[in-house]
C-alpha cells in the first residue's frame, strides 16, 4: 500500500474518531439540558412531561450548531483550542458580537469539523496519488482550519466600516438629545431603544452598553467594548466624552458639533482620496479598452481605404 493510501486511511481514522467524541459530546449536552430542563419545571411546579406538539422540535439548523457548540466545548480549554482560539480571534469574535461562551464553541467546533472534512473531501473527489497526496491534503486542511477566520474577518470588517459610517449620526443625534435637556443616561437609552433600524451596530452596542449599566457595571465599564472593539480612534474619544459628561457633567454641545465637524472633514478628505485613485485606475482601464476603440474608428477608413488601392495596383 502506497504512502498516500496510508495517509487518507490515517485521515478517515482520524474524522471518525473526532466524530465519535463529538456524538458522545453531543450526548453528554443534550442529556445535561435534559436534566436542567426537567429541574427547572419541578421548581417551577410544572408538569414533567411535555404535549407531543411542545417536544423539541428544533430545526435542521439549530441541531447543527449544538453538535458544533459541543466540538468546541470538549476542545475549547485543551491545547488545541488555545491554539485556535488566538487573542486576535476572540478581538474578531468581539467585533461580530459573538465573543460568548456558545460563539467560541461554535466557531472551534467549525473550524475543527472543516479542518477534518476538507482533506476527506479532496481525497474521495480527487483521489491524489504521491507526493501530490500530502500537498493537496495539507491544502485541504489548511483551508479548513483558515476559512472560518477569513469569513469572521470579512464579517468585522465590513461591521467595522459601518460603525464608522454611523459614527456622525450618532454625534448628532446626542447633540440633539443634549440639546432639548436630556441628561446623557437619557439620550444613550433613547437612541439604542428608538433608532435601531438607522444605527444597527452602534444601536446594538448602545443596548448592550445600557442593560450592563442597569446591572450594576459602571459607565465606562459599560463602553468599554463599544470603545475597544472597533479600533476606531474617532469612536474611542466620543467614549470618553460620554464618561466625563456622566461622571462630571457640563456642556457637551460645542464639544460635539465640533467633532461632528472634524469627522465630516476627515470623510471628505478620505472621499477625495479615492476619487484620486479611481481617476488613476480608470486612466489604465480608459487605455485598455477606449485607446484601442478610438484607434479603430479614427485610423479604419484609412486602412481600408489603403487596402483597396493596394488590390487595385495588384490587379493591373
Amino acid at each position: 500500500m502506497s504512502a498516500a493510501a496510508l495517509l487518507v486511511l490515517a485521515l478517515v481514522a482520524l474524522a471518525l474518531g473526532v466524530l465519535v467524541l463529538a456524538l458522545g459530546a453531543l450526548a453528554r449536552y443534550r442529556s445535561d439540558r435534559q436534566q436542567a430542563q426537567v429541574m427547572e419545571r419541578a421548581l417551577q411546579h410544572q408538569p414533567l412531561a411535555l404535549p407531543p406538539d411542545e417536544r423539541d422540535t428544533r430545526s435542521l439548523r439549530r441541531r447543527v450548531l449544538d453538535a458544533l457548540q459541543a466540538i468546541g466545548r470538549r476542545f475549547e480549554h485543551g491545547g488545541l483550542g488555545k491554539a485556535l482560539l488566538a487573542p486576535e480571534d476572540r478581538l474578531l469574535l468581539d467585533q461580530a458580537n459573538r465573543n460568548t461562551a456558545a460563539g467560541r464553541a461554535t466557531y472551534l467546533g467549525l473550524r475543527l469539523v472543516l479542518a477534518l472534512l476538507l482533506p476527506v473531501v479532496v481525497a474521495l473527489w480527487l483521489r491524489p496519488s504521491g507526493v501530490k497526496a500530502a500537498a493537496e491534503l495539507a491544502a485541504g486542511l489548511a483551508a479548513g482550519v483558515l476559512l472560518p477566520k477569513f469569513v469572521l474577518s470579512a464579517w468585522a470588517e465590513r461591521l467595522r466600516r459601518q460603525a464608522t459610517d454611523e459614527l456622525p449620526l450618532l454625534i448628532d443625534l446626542l447633540r440633539l438629545f443634549q440639546g432639548v435637556g436630556f441628561s446623557m443616561d437619557q439620550s444613550l437609552q433613547t437612541i439604542a431603544e428608538r433608532f435601531p433600524t438607522v444605527l444597527p451596530v452602534l444601536g446594538r452596542e448602545l443596548r448592550d452598553a445600557n442593560t450592563a449599566y442597569m446591572h450594576g457595571r459602571p459607565r465606562a465599564q459599560s463602553l468599554r467594548r463599544l470603545a475597544e472593539s472597533f479600533d476606531n480612534d474617532d469612536l474611542r474619544s466620543l467614549v470618553q466624552v460620554i464618561v466625563q459628561v456622566h461622571e462630571h457633567g457640563g456642556a457637551v454641545q460645542e464639544p460635539l458639533r465640533q467633532f461632528a465637524e472634524r469627522l465630516r472633514e476627515q470623510r471628505k478628505m478620505t472621499m477625495k482620496e479615492k476619487t484620486g485613485k479611481l481617476s488613476v485606475k480608470m486612466t489604465v482601464v480608459m487605455m485598455l479598452t477606449l485607446l484601442p476603440a478610438l484607434m479603430l474608428v479614427l485610423a479604419g477608413p484609412a486602412v481600408v481605404s489603403l487596402i483597396g488601392t493596394m488590390s487595385k495596383l495588384g490587379g493591373h
